[in-house]
């Protein structure tokens, strides 16, 4: 399907890739791994043609559709949510008026006989069943799908799009792309923007996909649970692995000692036989066993040893100043913004050396509640009191906007760095792979791992005891956030972390606390204890409960239950529901009948007949017509039914 030979990228007297080939295949789930820096943003813009190697080709087959999903990108303000997101069916929308043009000529013509009408019931016939590929049929219930799948709520709908945060534009383009169903998704790190939810979903979406995908990610679990074959980015070069993420670093592991045990074995009967000759080279009677010995020597293939990228961090925190043992206490807070109402409720408290992670949907508050803890912003209820000697250290989801672009990457430490602690700058950006020139590059030119290395290592100038990390590990490459979650483990202080990465939490938090539907719950366990207790597997639970909870709390079972006259008229609705349901299946039936019919005849006919053509064109399209309404009257009973129940 796509096809990269012998790639090359330099800069300057620099090169980022060397002579790299592979081949994408149909159905390929392949993840995109390597270091910050490895170059896997800049191959997925080389396969769109956004960027052209130095050296080398990308083949794509005539027939192939990309669909691209860069990390950073800019959605339109003009329009609401659900018509931005239908632009995604323009393709489809051609058609549908191409169709009816078609459909209007066909039935103005009498020459049935003709090429040109032959041709244009092919034309037609062409034309359908692309509409029915690119999902023409079943666009809005596919756009509602989608976008309740990603997190947006039906209220959502026709809000406009300026109203959306960065994170929730990401998912609207995102949104657009799978609808668009290309041939392969092109994927820049597509969960860094997503909660918990949204990425099962997303997972459970690519699996069943049925086009290729090409996904660049940090997070371990999304990976193993979508690809099934690892292409590696290192030093230049590619190494390709038929297996997911977890299975590939064992090979990897595996094939570097089986690398490093030949080699060993090599050197060591090279220096042996370099010896016996050195040893025996100017006595005439071993003549013979030196020249033997020699002409070995020249046929022996010699086994290089891959390079290894040993760049790594090196972090860790300063030990912590003792606090209070209560760190803080919430009472009742809640928050909103002008008549928007984020969260309430919130009632726990934070006790010294805890570790706790903050989950949720995005816009349920998780963020906003970190702000609140860090005095960035004031509750609009209750209190919170933070206690003796806490120092918050407070890495914000958003570097872009709290780093100035124009500072270099040595200034923006030295800025903010105040007493002994200036004299070690370099030592600090040192341990954070800033080193040489790096340190003079300005913030705006970094990629965005630098970036969240760089924030990082403002949390290194001063010794908190309460590290307040929203999202840190969006944009870190594997090991560097494997290093991130060891120097937390072994941190002595509180630490309070939004993440939607769940490899990242198991093993560093023991508590959680989920937002919402605009309350806080706690749940005393580790992350996959919360996954199960949310019972959020599988797609259908996700979207049962998203559907059924109405916005409303899942911890308040009395809340919302029918009366009797609503039950009434509930069940009338279904019987009606379940009435057209029926009805249409009963028509489905008859227009299969009679199309069978039709087939069975032009199995046997001997020639052409315009009319029985041209009948047999109507019957399919009221087919398509019908399945249709099926799927809409479907999808609608279907909800019902599951409301009633609930």
């Amino acid at each position: 399907m796509i096809s990269l030979d012998n790639l090359t990228i330099s800069y300057g007297g620099w090169t980022l890739f060397d002579g790299i080939s592979f081949m994408i295949n149909p159905k390929d789930r392949i993840g995109l791994v390597g270091r910050n820096g490895a170059g896997k943003t800049t191959l997925l813009r080389v396969i769109t043609g956004e960027q052209q190697p130095t050296e080398g080709a990308v083949t794509i087959n005539g027939e192939c559709t990309i669909g691209y999903l860069p990390q950073q990108m800019r959605v339109a303000d003009t329009t609401s949510l659900v018509a931005e997101t239908a632009k995604a069916f323009d393709e489809v929308l051609c058609i549908e008026a191409d169709i009816e043009r078609l459909t209007v000529e066909i039935a103005s013509r009498t020459d049935y006989e003709s090429e040109s009408y032959a041709e244009l019931i092919h034309r037609l016939n062409e034309a359908n069943d692309r509409y029915h590929i690119l999902g023409g049929d079943t666009r809005e219930a596919d756009i509602e799908r989608t976008l309740l799948g990603l997190g947006f709520k039906r209220s959502d709908f026709e809000r406009p799009t300026r109203e959306f945060s960065g994170g929730w534009r990401m998912r609207i383009e995102l949104a657009k792309l799978l609808l668009r169903r290309p041939s392969i998704f092109l994927l820049d790190e597509p969960t860094n923007h997503l909660d918990i939810e949204s990425i099962q979903w997303l997972e459970e979406y690519l699996r069943n996909y049925n086009g290729a995908v090409l996904l660049i990610s940090h997070d371990r679990a999304f990976l193993d649970n979508v690809t099934t074959r690892t292409i590696e980015l290192s030093l230049g070069k590619v190494y390709d692995y038929k297996v997911p993420y977890s299975k590939f670093v064992e090979l990897r592991t595996e094939r570097r000692q089986q690398q490093m045990a030949a080699y060993e074995n090599q050197q060591r009967l090279i220096e042996k036989t370099e010896e016996f000759i050195e040893k025996f080279r100017y006595k005439p009677t071993k003549s013979n066993q030196v020249q033997s010995r020699i002409k070995q020597l020249e046929k022996i293939e010699r086994i290089e040893v891959d390079e290894e990228d040993l760049s790594r961090l090196n972090i860790k925190f300063p030990p912590a100043p003792r606090s209070g043992q209560i760190v803080a206490d919430i009472k009742g807070v809640g928050k909103a913004f002008d008549a928007k109402r984020i969260f309430s409720g919130a009632e726990f408290t934070i006790e010294r050396g805890q570790k706790i992670a903050l989950v949720g949907r995005n816009g349920e508050g998780k963020t906003t509640f970190a702000r609140l803890l860090n005095g960035e912003l004031e509750a609009t209820e209750g209190e919170i009191k933070l206690g003796a000697n806490v120092n918050i250290g407070y890495y914000a989801q958003n570097q872009d906007d709290l780093m100035d672009g124009e500072f270099t990457v040595f200034d923006t430490l030295d800025k903010v760095a105040v007493g002994d602690i200036r004299t070690r700058l370099r030592d600090i950006l040192g341990a954070f792979l800033f080193r040489g020139e790096d340190i003079d590059k300005k913030v705006k030119v970094l990629s965005g791992g630098e970036r969240s290395r760089l924030a990082m290592a403002r949390l290194m100038l001063e010794p908190y005891n309460l590290l307040i990390l929203d999202e840190p590990t969006n944009h870190m490459d594997m090991r560097s956030k494997d290093i991130l979650k060891n120097a937390l483990q072994k941190y002595d202080g509180t630490v309070v972390v939004v993440s939607h990465d769940r490899e990242f939490l198991d093993g560093l938090v023991d508590r959680i606390y989920e937002f919402r539907d605009g309350g806080v719950r706690e749940y005393l366990g580790d992350i996959w204890y919360f996954l199960e207790k949310r019972k959020i597997e599988s797609l259908q639970e996700i979207e049962r409960k998203d559907r059924t909870t109405s916005e409303k709390s899942i911890d308040t079972p009395n809340v919302g239950k029918l009366t009797y006259e609503q039950r009434k008229e509930q069940e009338k609705l279904l019987r009606k529901l379940r009435k057209a349901v029926e009805s249409i299946e009963q028509e489905l039936a008859e227009v299969e009948s009679k199309i069978a019919d039709f087939d069975k005849r032009f199995a046997v006919a001997t020639e052409y007949n315009a009319e029985d053509y041209a009948k047999y064109d109507a019957l399919k399209q009221q087919y398509d017509h019908l399945m249709h309404e099926w799927e809409k009257s479907s999808y609608e009973l279907e909800i019902t039914e599951q409301n009633t129940r609930e």
